[in-house]
């Protein structure tokens, strides 16, 4: 045990050393809570601390429900600090979704803030004989029944580390992920594979301990969680944490705090620039620029190019099952390269297969494989999707793409079908399956289409059975009382048939190709 301690280097260790460095720089700004890392470290310690006092041990599950809040980050530490997996949730998910995560996690215990406590509570009272421990996030006036506040955390535990036994591989993250499936999958991430992930990401982005950071996109995500917010305290850089990508906040506080980096999917860039505050706001101290989910169209590059001359920009390409950084596209590329994911980040391979995981020429069209120290654990309770998924020694991905003669990759289909609206994924197979629940339905096609505002949006072609009267307006509030308003079709088509190659499959292509004419 003293040797595995002498080299233990895990996600929970992270704070302890930075505060070590630098203990009086400012470590995260949340409004008016303002933490140094000397403070955020004796915090990650009490809430650790606090977890064992409330009977957590290795390997039990905490699910978080919030928007973006400062409590994420001591969540997110202390529990890796103790090896209890941290599950964080979308919070635009309604309570059948929650439900869903709670009951295939098991979870042992949810912080939640005021706001998502209802559906946390009917998340958890539909699975009978679940009783995690409850804690509220946030200062409130009083109490509410049931919850514990997270303040009491704070409060009452001790300040010294727990004393557990950790290993690298010891998963520390369970991130629900939506496939092509109608349920979401866990991806099971372990310490060793988010910090080689944060050494691609400092590196291959840029970043330095120098840097002034806005988190305005949701740290449910591990694109924001773990590209972002987990590197700027390994690196000891200053987080500034909003509970909303609001454009007027957004360009507010870059001012405000000199803000040097940021990052959010191109939807929300385009927000920024369409803002009507962009013009009289001093955006001269952001320098670094990230997006990521959909690639940037090229006139929006050279618009931020013109108005924003001193940003850099990267683009991140990746997956929850990646922790999630596969590769990127680097500053100086941006425009000759645009759409294109970029090369691998320093500590991945990234190879396009055959079905027969043959590595393919330039040229060719694959599906994308990683090997990374990166990659998951595999999926939590399925052995057959985790085998699935490793087919061959790699990390398959489930995108198709193909390699150019300068070595960077395009992704150019999704094998798995998957559809990107506003930096969310949304499994066209789940909402199909919502539609088919409506009587009137015989078949449907849900697929996406793009959009000026989301990129790319959702969209379904619904065939009504014989005899059955059926509109786009029954279509959309059916969809709205069984998904998250993200999934939610933007537009729906009444069709009298879906277009089928021979042997019976939709040709969603077909339908995407010419949507705009339907």
């Amino acid at each position: 045990m003293t040797f595995e301690l002498a080299r233990r280097h895990t996600l929970g260790d992270l704070p302890r050393r930075t505060a070590a460095r630098v203990p009086s720089k400012t470590a995260i700004i949340d409004g008016e809570t303002r933490l140094t890392f000397a403070e955020l470290d004796a915090a990650v310690n009490r809430v650790a601390n606090a977890l064992v006092e409330r009977g957590f041990a290795k390997g039990d599950r905490l699910a978080v429900l919030s928007r973006n809040r400062w409590e994420y980050a001591a969540l997110s530490f202390a529990s890796a600090r103790l090896g209890v997996i941290l599950v964080p949730i979308n919070f635009m998910l309604n309570a059948e979704e929650v439900a869903f995560i709670f009951g295939h996690a098991e979870i042992g215990g949810v912080a939640a803030e005021a706001s998502l406590v209802a559906v946390a509570d009917a998340g958890i009272a539909k699975n009978p004989g679940m009783s995690p421990r409850r804690v509220l996030l946030g200062a409130h006036p009083s109490e509410v029944e049931g919850w514990e506040p997270f303040a009491r955390w704070l409060e009452s535990s001790a300040e010294a580390p727990p004393d557990v036994v950790l290993g690298d591989d010891d998963p520390v993250r369970l991130m629900y992920t939506s496939g092509t499936e109608s349920r979401p999958k866990g991806a099971l991430l372990s310490s060793r594979g988010l910090m080689w992930q944060y050494v691609s990401c400092a590196l291959d982005g840029g970043m330095s301990g120098d840097d002034i950071e806005l988190h305005a996109l949701p740290l449910y995500h591990c694109a924001q969680l773990d590209c972002f917010l987990g590197p700027d305290v390994y690196l000891g850089a200053t987080s500034i944490i909003i509970p909303a990508p609001d454009p007027e906040v957004v360009l507010r506080l870059i001012e405000k705090h000199r803000v040097t980096k940021f990052f959010a999917p191109p939807t929300v860039w385009i927000s920024l620039l369409r803002s009507p505050s962009f013009e009289s706001t001093d955006l001269s101290s952001l320098t670094k620029g990230y997006y990521g989910a959909s690639a940037m169209p090229v006139e929006i590059l050279r618009e931020i190019d013109a108005r924003l001359p001193h940003v850099r920009l990267w683009n991140f390409y990746g997956q929850t099952e990646m922790s999630p950084l596969a590769t990127i596209l680097q500053p100086h590329e941006q425009m000759e390269h645009a759409g294109s994911a970029g090369r691998p980040s320093l500590n991945v391979e990234t190879f396009v297969v055959d079905d027969e995981n043959v590595p393919l020429p330039i040229g060719q069209v694959g599906e994308i494989v990683h090997r990374s120290p990166h990659a998951t654990l595999g999926y939590f309770k399925d052995p057959d999707k985790t085998a699935e998924a490793f087919a061959g020694g790699w990390f398959h991905s489930g995108d198709l793409g193909v390699f150019d003669e300068h070595g960077l990759l395009r992704v150019v289909d999704r094998k798995k079908d998957m559809i990107k609206t506003g930096g969310e994924n949304v499994a066209s197979r789940e909402v199909e399956e919502a539609i088919y629940l409506h009587d009137a339905v015989a078949e449907v096609a849900v697929f996406g289409v793009p959009d000026p505002r989301w990129v790319e949006a959702v969209a379904a072609v619904v065939v009504p059975r014989e005899g059955a009267q059926l509109s786009p307006g029954d279509v959309l509030a059916h969809c709205r009382e069984r998904l998250a308003g993200y999934k939610v079709p933007k537009q729906v088509v009444i069709a009298e048939a879906l277009p089928k190659n021979p042997s019976g499959k939709i040709l969603k292509r077909v339908l995407r190709d010419g949507f705009d004419a339907t």
